[in-house]
């Protein structure tokens, strides 16, 4: 379902049913990205509880040059 919607086209999450509860995990771009995909996750399965461990990743260049000692 997130790899075929065209808004969200994501392929980096795992779905895991457990119990009566989905756990969402992986990496995405944005905290709206990952905004969006819960609630996409929680209109398709409305009843089901949803847990999430995706973690937010830096997709822009440094602003900063990294000094190395």
């Amino acid at each position: 379902m997130l790899t075929e919607d065209p808004a969200v086209a994501e392929q980096g999450i795992t779905v895991v049913r457990r119990e009566r509860a989905l756990v969402l995990s992986g990496e995405v771009e944005s905290a709206h990205r990952r905004e969006e995909i819960l609630r996409r996750v929680a209109e398709r399965f409305p009843d089901v509880p949803i847990t999430t461990d995706i973690g937010v990743i830096r997709a822009q260049a440094p602003t900063e040059i990294e000094q190395l000692p």
